[in-house]
């Protein structure tokens, strides 16, 4: 950890905006070998009642956590992480794809050398993900 880096109570992350697209889907479903049609074929993605092809929920999860660890500068500071998806990322065909804007801020020192921080991602205006947390080592 750098020591510049601000961990405070209170202390807000710099905000990150990620695009997803077709192709990231494409990408993550032959990384995860998770090849469920929902991702990348829209006919299945309505009939099961979607409105369109939905990104991965743990490719969107990798995502936000992405904003810890280029605030705290080691992804192997973080010790815990953990979420609930709310709502799906919806992926359009086209090169614009899916902006997920993704902030988090400090929230409590654990006092065993970690701190809290809460995270909110969101699509379209929406949070995604639910109760989105790390704990991450900073002394």
């Amino acid at each position: 950890m750098s020591p510049t880096i601000v961990t405070e109570v209170g202390t807000e992350l710099p905000p990150l905006s990620v695009r997803l697209t077709r192709a990231d889907l494409v990408r993550y479903a032959g990384a995860s070998l998770d090849f469920n049609p929902i991702h990348w074929n829209e006919k299945t993605a309505k009939d099961v009642g979607l409105p369109d092809v939905i990104a991965h929920g743990m490719l969107t999860m990798a995502v936000a956590s992405r904003i810890v660890a280029e605030w705290i500068g080691d992804p192997g500071a973080i010790v815990e992480y953990g979420c609930r998806f709310g709502r799906p990322v919806v992926v359009p065909n086209d090169d614009e794809g899916a902006l997920v804007e993704v902030t988090a801020k400090v929230t409590k020192d654990l006092e065993d050398g970690t701190v809290k921080v809460n995270i909110n991602a969101s699509f379209d205006g929406k949070s995604v993900l639910t109760g989105a947390f790390a704990r991450v080592r900073v002394g």
